[in-house]
C-alpha cells in the first residue's frame, strides 16, 4: 500500500502595480496549481489575462472575512497531495494580507511551504526613500484610533532603524502629523504612493512638512510611508539622573554592574569612566 505524498503551499508575490513585474515563475505557478486561493478573485483574473494565461485549477476566495474558515479546507487539500497557490492583492501573501494562518497550519501539519518571489511594497519604498536602508522595521498598518496609534507610535520613538509603515488614504495625513508629534517635527520620511503604477510619486522631508502637505493636497492611491530611524543619543543627551537610572534598569535585568555601565557608555557614546563615576556618585547620594 502506498501513501499519498503531500502537497505544496506556494506562496506567490503578485505585482504591486505594473503586470510587467510579474516573475516568470507566477505564470508557471498558477497555470499548474491545482488549487489557486485568491484574495480577490476579479483582481486574479485581471492578472491572468495581462499575463496571458488561463488557470486549469479551482479557484476559491481567501480574505480576512473567510480567512479563517477556509484555512482547514485548504489545509487538507494539501495534506491530499494538492499544489495550492496563495496569491493576494498586490505583495508578499501574509504581509499584511492573508496568509499566515494557512502558512502556520501548513507548517503544523508537516506540509512544504514554498514561495514564488515578486515585488513588494515595503523594499520598494525602502530603496526609492532615500533614508538609510542597513536595517529596518516594517510595521504595517497602525491603528485607526488616535490615541491608540499615538502609543503605538511612542513604542518605537527610539529606535534607531528606518521604519516603514502602511496607510489608508483617509489617514495619511492624520498619521503624519502623529508621527511629526511623537517623532519629531524634523525627523525625515518619505510618502511614497501608487509605486510603480502609472502615477507613481515620492515625496520626501521633514514629518511637519508631509503632514502639512497630505492635509492640503490630499494623498490618494497605495501608500507606504518611511520614517527615518532615531538618532543615537549624544553626550549632552543624557544627565547624571538618566545614567544612573539606564545603568540601574540593565542591572534589574540580570546584567553585571561592570557589563551595565560598558553597554550604557556604548550608547550613549560617553567614556565609561564618566558612567562609572555617575553610579558611584547616585550611591553615595551626590545624585
Amino acid at each position: 500500500m502506498t501513501t499519498q505524498a503531500a502537497g505544496v503551499l506556494v506562496l506567490a508575490g503578485t505585482p504591486i502595480g505594473d503586470p510587467a513585474d510579474a516573475p516568470p515563475r507566477l505564470g508557471t505557478e498558477l497555470t499548474g496549481a491545482d488549487v489557486i486561493a485568491a484574495e480577490d478573485t476579479r483582481r486574479l483574473r485581471r492578472l491572468t489575462q495581462a499575463l496571458g494565461i488561463e488557470p486549469t485549477g479551482r479557484i476559491v476566495s481567501y480574505f480576512e472575512g473567510n480567512e479563517t474558515g477556509r484555512t482547514p479546507e485548504l489545509v487538507e487539500a494539501l495534506a491530499g497531495g494538492a499544489r495550492v497557490v496563495l496569491v493576494t492583492d498586490a505583495g508578499m501573501p501574509s504581509v499584511s494580507d492573508p496568509g499566515y494562518r494557512l502558512v502556520a497550519a501548513a507548517v503544523e501539519r508537516g506540509i512544504t511551504v514554498t514561495a514564488v518571489p515578486g515585488p513588494s511594497a515595503v523594499l520598494t519604498a525602502l530603496a526609492v526613500s532615500g533614508l538609510p536602508v542597513d536595517r529596518f522595521c516594517f510595521e504595517g498598518f497602525l491603528p485607526r484610533k488616535a490615541g491608540e496609534r499615538l502609543a503605538r507610535l511612542r513604542e518605537v520613538a527610539a529606535d534607531r532603524r528606518t521604519l516603514v509603515y502602511f496607510e489608508a488614504t483617509h489617514r495619511i495625513d492624520d498619521t503624519l502629523a502623529a508621527m511629526a508629534e511623537v517623532f519629531g517635527a524634523e525627523r525625515r520620511g518619505a510618502v511614497c504612493r501608487e509605486l510603480t503604477k502609472t502615477y507613481e510619486e515620492v515625496r520626501r522631508g521633514p514629518l511637519a512638512e508631509l503632514a502639512r502637505w497630505a492635509a492640503q493636497d490630499g494623498v490618494r492611491g497605495e501608500i507606504t510611508v518611511v520614517v527615518e530611524g532615531a538618532p543615537a543619543p549624544g553626550p549632552a543627551d543624557l544627565d547624571q539622573a538618566e545614567i544612573v537610572r539606564r545603568v540601574a534598569a540593565r542591572e534589574a535585568a540580570g546584567e553585571r554592574r561592570k557589563e551595565a555601565i560598558a553597554a550604557v557608555a556604548a550608547d550613549a557614546g560617553l567614556p565609561k569612566r564618566e558612567v562609572f563615576d555617575a553610579v558611584v556618585a547616585a550611591k553615595h547620594g551626590a545624585v
